[in-house]
């Protein structure tokens, strides 16, 4: 019930939506009460040919009584032909606002599933990216797209019969007692009525409950495949690579096959609710039946006025199922909204302080001061600490697994240090704002990430700015103008989804120029040449240098040849940094550095 409440919250910036979707509720409602009023002069007067006479005792409301006269009055064609028109115009305009209620509780709806979906997107844009490393791509999506897509049924449909039904209710059983009191019906038919419809309740919370079990599961596998789909399509190549079509198809048809198991049990005990209910509404009736069969016989109660008190208790059955229907939704829901809060409750680790410090400019130095950190229960760094000036090159090096990339991703507050500190110009990154700290570092990685956008909008990605004069600027400087401008619309030209109708160094020189475009006062190099042939990697290491010109750079490579310039050089092992100095000093001492540059050279592999 906490997570139901939960999900209205969203609905309430959207009140005023809702509220007029009352309106029309009750008043297709009540319109719908009137029209069944209608049975009484249709059977009393016309088809049996007598008068509405009220029982001794009972005194209407005057306008009642005239009405009744009026009624009376009239001859049996003449009052046939008013109801029509009466009957006709009532249902016109009961037609006219259940759309106008079906319509406004699905506006109310989508608005709901938009404010969630936006919320899911804001808060997955603001967790660390520990929370990525153990939530896959395709689980998260479906957080996004199917998990919201359930919450939607349950406002456009549970919502709406959670308002609509009762009001629905209300006025039958208002009905029944008005028939009731006026027409002497028994108080038995009322109340074995109430009981036997009481009945129902108990299977359908018991369903209901058994229901969210099932659908939280459902959403589990709905996740699998959504995985597996991103996970095939985005690797391809590599599946084609090692003929695994056959392979990935029987995966995914398992994961779809459970999926089609899970859905059957949820439509098995949602479909069996409806025969319940219906069986339980029959019986109901019949023994009503059976009840007033002797009195309408022997004329103490009016045909008309019974007729009419068993269509209200059939109308009855009408918004009795379609609530136990909503417990059923709601229960589902609840699955998906559970699924929803998950992410919604996470709170990211890396986070920024109150009055965290602004920082205007990157001027003397960055330092690493006895750090720590580690990857759940494995400690990744074990007391780092270096000091890097301004203007100046820090490469590292070592074995996989050394922690060098680890390093990269502490500057710009992917993750936060676990012990000891970093510090910019003699400030805690951690007491900075994480803008002015995003905007003094640019990122270039081996893995090269663009968007199905134009070469344009990739390359300023982030800047707010549409100067196409420093987009060219960027892309000379990142030797990419060339290639750029032999593109069928030149920096108009969309990439493709991850860059895929680019080369590997073609995406690279295009991330290189979208963080000289950014003009960072740090640059961060991670493997940028390690995946590139020998001409790529010529062009894409100029334009490397031409970048590092005047920054503060900090670069892990895995071929040693690109950074015999560094001003120090720092080779890790196990977390710790084993050696440190320039290159020609390194080669000197005979430790790890050397052990791994004549391996390099030994094999041929640069």
């Amino acid at each position: 019930m906490n997570q139901y409440r939960r999900l209205i919250k969203f609905v309430i910036p959207h009140a005023w939506v809702l509220a007029l979707a009352g309106v029309c509720m009750v008043a297709t409602s009540a319109l719908g009460g009137v029209s069944l009023g209608m049975i009484i002069p249709i059977v009393d007067n016309i088809i049996s040919g007598k008068k509405i006479v009220m029982p001794a005792g009972i005194t209407l409301p005057h306008f009642a009584q005239n009405l009744i006269d009026m009624v009376n009055s009239m001859s049996p064609m003449r009052l046939l032909n008013s109801i029509i028109v009466i009957v006709m115009l009532l249902w016109l305009l009961k037609s006219f606002f259940e759309f106008c209620q079906t319509y406004l509780m699905n506006d109310v709806a989508q608005r709901v599933i938009r404010d969630v979906k936006n919320a899911i997107y804001k808060k997955l844009l603001t967790l660390s990216m520990d929370f990525y490393s153990k939530h896959s791509t395709g689980k998260l999506m479906s957080r996004v797209i199917n998990d919201s897509a359930i919450i939607r049924d349950s406002i456009s449909t549970g919502l709406a019969d959670l308002f609509y039904q009762p009001v629905q209710l209300v006025i039958y059983v208002v009905m029944l007692f008005v028939i009731k009191v006026y027409f002497c019906i028994p108080w038995t038919l009322i109340a074995v009525s109430l009981c036997l419809f009481g009945l129902v309740v108990y299977p359908v919370v018991k369903i209901g409950k058994r229901l969210k079990s099932i659908s939280r599961q459902s959403q589990e596998k709905i996740a699998d495949i959504t995985t597996t789909l991103h996970e095939t399509i985005s690797g391809v190549r590599v599946v084609k690579a090692f003929s695994m079509e056959n392979y990935e198809a029987r995966k995914f048809e398992d994961q779809n096959q459970n999926f089609y198991k899970l859905a059957m049990k949820s439509v098995k005990r949602m479909t069996v609710v409806s025969p319940i209910t219906e069986f339980v509404g029959i019986f109901c009736i019949a023994v009503i039946l059976w009840i007033a069969a002797s009195r309408i016989v022997s004329g103490e109660l009016s045909a008309g006025a019974f007729i009419t008190f068993l269509a209200a208790m059939l109308s009855l059955m009408r918004p009795v199922k379609r609530l136990t229907n909503v417990y059923s939704i709601n229960q589902q829901a609840m699955a998906a909204a559970e699924r929803i809060f998950e992410v919604l409750d996470t709170k990211p680790l890396v986070f920024e302080k109150q009055g965290a410090v602004i920082l205007s400019g990157f001027k003397r130095g960055l330092e690493f001061r006895n750090v720590r950190f580690r990857y759940d229960d494995k400690e990744v760094l074990k007391g780092i600490s270096f000091d890097v000036r301004a203007g100046s090159v820090a490469a590292f090096v070592g074995p996989s697994g050394a922690g060098k990339t680890t390093i990269l991703n502490l500057i710009p507050r992917f993750y936060d240090v676990t012990a000891g500190s970093i510090l910019i110009d003699d400030t805690d990154i951690r007491d900075c704002n994480i803008k002015s700290l995003m905007k003094q570092i640019g990122i270039v990685t081996q893995e090269t990430i663009l968007f199905n956008d134009t070469v344009a909008a990739n390359i300023s990605y982030g800047s707010g700015s549409d100067d196409l004069e420093a987009v060219i600027k960027a892309a000379k400087i990142a030797n990419a103008h060339n290639f750029i401008s032999k593109m069928p619309k030149g920096y108009n030209t969309i990439v493709g989804e991850r860059g895929f109708r680019l080369s590997g160094g073609e995406k690279q020189r295009l991330a290189i120029a979208r963080a000289v475009f950014k003009d960072p006062p740090i640059l961060i190099l991670d493997e940028a040449t390690s995946q590139l042939d020998t001409e790529s990697e010529m062009l894409v290491q100029e334009a490397i240098d031409r970048m590092m010109k005047g920054r503060t750079v900090f670069v892990v490579a895995h071929r040693l040849s690109t950074i015999k310039h560094a001003g120090t050089i720092y080779v890790l092992d196990a977390g710790r940094i084993v050696e440190r100095g320039s290159h020609d000093e390194l080669l000197g001492r005979s430790g790890l550095y050397k052990r791994l540059y004549d391996m390099q050279f030994r094999g041929n592999l640069i």
